[in-house]
């Protein structure tokens, strides 16, 4: 797998050391991350939050490009919760432009790298537009078997579990069972993420901790890794970091060892 970097990563550089202290055989299947701080890093140049969410995506390419070739099995990004539509108006219709756009700008290299993508959240809610890129996103890569890439848009994880348990318990009901038959898995097969590895690994930027609603049943032994880092400003090395520290963690699941 570290061949796959040789061609952007150059000898005895920081990100080289990084590399060769990531052991290959112990990564994480499933990464999620928190994408914060792009509304400080704007207001710090002077600049409306826009800018920072734009300047966001240098950072979503270096983490796709990243776990692509590391051949991390899933990426999950939180873009857009359910509680952000109380932003400002023109913050949040600049952001619903910008993700179209972004579909429509990287989807070829996303397809070029093999991976597949997905939305998950409340779809329907979003605008008919940006609806209609997602899937013709979802669509054009469908036959992919790399990566899988979910976009968490228009999500929150406490309506994820309550619609999972309804359906699960609607289907239960259905097929004449009682509600005392609900198991753990009975939900996961109804949650958006049902089909993917556990998340192994959630990384949020920006120095805050706290999972804001995010995969808080996928969540459940992940390890946690937080980066002051604000997200425009995270790239491969942040990556690499991330990924060693995951690493040095002892996961127990609850057991001793």
């Amino acid at each position: 797998m570290r061949e796959n970097f040789h061609t952007i990563v150059k000898p005895e550089s920081e990100e080289a050391e990084l590399l060769a202290e990531i052991d290959f055989a112990r990564l994480p299947q499933h990464i999620a991350v928190i994408m914060d701080g792009n509304g400080r890093w704007a207001r710090a140049r002077g600049k409306p939050r826009i800018f920072g969410h734009r300047a966001g995506a240098e950072s979503v390419r270096a983490i796709l490009d990243t776990c692509a070739r590391l051949e991390i099995k899933a990426v999950t990004l939180y873009a857009f919760s359910t509680e952000n539509w109380k932003r400002p108006e023109q913050e949040v219709s600049g952001l619903m432009q910008m993700l179209k756009l972004y579909l429509k700008n990287e989807l070829k290299t996303v397809h070029k790298n093999n991976i597949r993508f997905q939305a998950i959240g409340k779809i329907e809610g979003l605008n008919a537009d940006l609806q209609k890129e997602i899937a013709g996103a979802i669509a054009y890569t469908a036959k992919n078997t790399g990566t899988i890439l979910s976009v968490a848009l228009n999500y929150g994880g406490r309506a994820e579990i309550t619609e999972a348990a309804k359906r699960a318990v609607r289907f239960l009901l259905e097929n004449g069972d009682s509600i005392e038959d609900l198991r753990e898995a009975d939900i996961e097969r109804n949650l958006y993420t049902r089909g993917l590895p556990e998340v192994d690994l959630l990384v949020r930027t920006s120095g805050e901790f706290r999972i804001s609603n995010f995969l808080l049943w996928q969540l459940a032994y992940s390890e946690i890794y937080v980066t002051p880092t604000l997200f425009p400003d995270f790239r491969r090395r942040d990556i690499f970091e991330a990924i060693i520290e995951f690493q040095k963690r002892e996961r127990r699941f609850g057991g001793i060892k």
